[in-house]
């Protein structure tokens, strides 16, 4: 039996050999980030990708050309997972221990909803919404300068994402 880990990163893996056989950095590097909270650890890969001046967000923005629009992969290449080896509350949804795919819905972009998907390994633009754990609203903010690339943050207390010219974040609660 393969362990599902793996499926997670593969894609991630395969996209660094890819650029390094090439001599050339990706253009969306992947990128991790994870938390520890009372011995038990919560963590996102995703790849990051920069504005390099195009309009990302909006009609005609880079996004809305994507086929799962307006559900976005919130990252690009391999859709964005979520590791968690604690039950978790995301904004008021409960999350139990395991691996999800995160996506988030754009359709008005002052105002997006996080969505957590039960299916994972997928490439990004593979989005079934009857998979769908939960969505919750998350908190718009506007960043002092533009963030050029993608990133995530993980707080004891918050998840939160930024680019372009958005800040969104939801609570988190390791249980």
């Amino acid at each position: 039996m393969r362990p599902k880990g793996m499926l997670v990163l593969v894609p991630w893996f395969a996209l660094a050999v890819v650029s390094a056989a090439q001599g050339k950095p990706p253009l969306s590097p992947p990128e991790m980030v994870a938390i520890s909270v009372g011995g038990k650890t919560v963590s996102l890969q995703y790849s990051a990708p920069s504005v390099r001046g195009r309009k990302i967000f909006g009609p005609g923005g880079l996004l809305s050309h994507d086929a799962t629009y307006p559900v976005w992969r919130a990252g690009a290449n391999a859709a964005t997972a979520l590791h968690t080896e604690a039950e978790v509350t995301l904004g008021g949804l409960k999350v139990p221990a395991g691996n999800y795919t995160l996506f988030v819905l754009v359709a008005d972009p002052d105002h997006w909803v996080l969505i957590v998907n039960k299916q994972t390994g997928q490439w990004g633009l593979t989005y079934h919404a009857h998979q769908d754990l939960g969505r919750v609203p998350m908190h718009m903010s506007v960043p002092p300068h533009r963030v050029e690339q993608l990133r995530y943050l993980l707080a004891p207390d918050k998840l939160t994402l930024e680019w372009d010219r958005h800040v969104a974040s939801v609570a988190l609660k390791i249980q």
